[in-house]
C-alpha cells in the first residue's frame, strides 16, 4: 500500500494552536460504521452517545517535562527532547540543532526560572537520537530534578504556549518521578474529559478502566517510505494492571463493548488482545503498526483526534473504519476505509472542526 494514499490537504488554519475551555466543549463527530451514518455534537453529549453498558479504556499515562534547553561548549543553544530512560541517568534523547554534534562532548543544560544546570556528556550516536549521560549531584536521578529543568514538550505544530496542564489529562498518573511510563506527548483524546464529564458517564452506567502506555516522540513522525509495509514503526512500552485486564475481560466475555480512548489504547489493547479479545495482565513492548486489513480484537468503538496527513495514526484510523464497513459493503477494505476517512475530514473541514491534539474528536462505532 502506498503511503501517499495517507496524504489530504490539511490547511494551516485547521491546526488548534489552543485548547477549548472547558475540555469537554471541544466539538464531536459521530461516525456509524455499520451505516455510515454522520452526526454532530459536542465532546460533553458523550453519555448519551455511548451505551449505558460500554467500557471506557483509557491511557493514564503523565507527560514528562522531557524538553531540555542549552549550550553547547561554543555556546552556541542546544534542545533535547528525553524520549526513553535506558539505565539511570543515561536516556535516548533527539537534539537540535545536532549537525555538529560528536560522540564525547558535553551539553550544559540550564533551568530559565532558576539558577539549576547539569551537564551531559553525548556517549554514543543511535540513528536519529543520542545517548546522553547526565552528570548531577551526588549521582541523583535526572528525573529529580525535570520539574525544575524540563519543560512539557508540546508538539511541533502547536507554536503557541499553553499552560502546562491542559497538555496533560485531568486523571494522569500523578508520580512523575521514578514512573518508567511517563510519555513525551500526550495521550490527546484522553484531554478533553473533565471530572464533571466522567461522574455524568458513570451516572449512566459506563464503566472504566485504565492502562499506561509511554506515548513517544515517534507518534509525530510521518510515514517517509515509499509503502506502509516498509515503514519501521517506533516502540512503545505499557503496561496493563491486573485490575483493568480482568475488567476488560469480563466485558468481552459478557458481549459487551471496548471503547478506546486515543489510539494509544488500541495499540496496546490490540497488541494483546486473543482471538477472543481477552488480554493478559502486565509489561510489555510494541511495535504494531495498524493498518488497512488489521483483524481487530479487542477495541470495538474508537474515539480519537482529527490527525494529520501521512501520519501511522491516519492508517490506524481508516483500518478501524474498514474493519466496520467491510461486511456491510463487501469491498476490499483499504481502499474503502481511505476513501471513507478522506471524506471524513473533508467534512469536517467544511463544519470547522480542528485537527491534532487541542483540536476536536470524533467517535467511531
Amino acid at each position: 500500500m502506498l503511503a501517499s494514499e495517507l496524504d489530504f490537504d490539511l490547511p494551516e488554519h485547521f491546526i488548534a494552536q489552543t485548547p477549548v475551555e472547558p475540555r469537554d466543549a471541544a466539538k464531536l463527530l459521530v461516525f456509524r460504521r455499520a451505516s455510515g451514518q454522520i452526526s454532530h455534537h459536542f465532546v460533553r453529549d458523550l453519555p448519551a452517545l455511548l451505551r449505558p453498558s460500554d467500557l471506557l479504556i483509557f491511557n493514564d499515562t503523565r507527560v514528562l517535562r522531557a524538553r531540555l534547553r542549552g549550550f553547547k561548549p561554543s555556546g552556541g543553544r542546544v534542545e533535547a527532547l528525553l524520549l526513553k530512560e535506558i539505565t539511570k541517568n543515561r536516556w535516548q534523547a533527539l537534539l537540535k540543532p545536532s549537525a555538529r554534534l560528536q560522540a564525547g562532548g558535553t551539553v550544559e543544560f540550564v533551568s530559565e526560572n532558576s539558577d539549576l544546570h547539569l551537564s551531559a556528556r553525548l556517549e554514543a550516536r543511535l540513528e536519529d537520537a543520542w545517548i546522553l549521560e547526565f552528570h548531577t549531584p551526588k549521582n541523583a536521578d535526572i528525573r529529580d530534578f525535570l520539574p525544575t529543568l524540563g519543560e512539557v514538550p508540546l508538539p511541533p505544530y502547536i507554536r503557541q504556549s499553553s499552560p502546562e496542564a491542559r497538555y496533560q489529562t485531568t486523571f494522569s498518573r500523578q508520580k512523575t518521578l521514578g514512573n518508567p511510563l511517563d510519555s513525551a506527548a500526550a495521550p490527546t483524546a484522553g484531554l478533553h474529559f473533565t471530572p464533571q464529564l466522567l461522574e455524568n458517564l458513570e451516572k449512566r452506567g459506563i464503566d472504566k478502566a485504565f492502562l499506561t502506555l509511554a506515548v513517544g516522540a515517534g507518534t509525530f513522525r510521518p510515514v517517509q517510505s515509499e509503502t506502509l509495509e516498509e515503514h519501521r514503526m517506533h516502540r512503545e512500552e505499557f503496561e496493563i494492571s491486573v485490575q483493568s485486564a480482568q475488567k476488560i475481560n469480563e466485558q468481552k466475555a459478557r458481549g459487551g463493548r471496548i471503547v478506546a480512548v486515543g489510539t494509544t489504547s488500541v495499540r496496546a489493547l490490540e497488541s494483546v488482545a486473543d482471538e477472543r479479545g481477552f488480554v493478559a495482565p502486565g509489561e510489555a513492548a510494541t511495535q504494531i503498526f495498524i493498518r488497512p486489513g488489521h483483524v481487530f480484537r479487542g477495541v470495538d468503538a474508537l474515539l480519537t483526534n482529527f490527525h494529520q496527513p501521512r501520519s501511522t495514526l491516519l492508517a490506524l484510523v481508516a483500518a478501524f473504519i474498514e474493519a466496520g464497513t467491510i461486511n456491510k459493503n463487501g469491498e476490499n477494505g483499504s481502499k474503502s476505509g481511505l476513501a471513507t476517512i478522506r471524506e471524513i475530514y473533508a467534512l469536517a473541514m467544511k463544519e470547522g472542526y480542528r485537527f491534532h491534539s487541542f483540536g476536536d474528536a470524533m467517535l467511531l462505532d
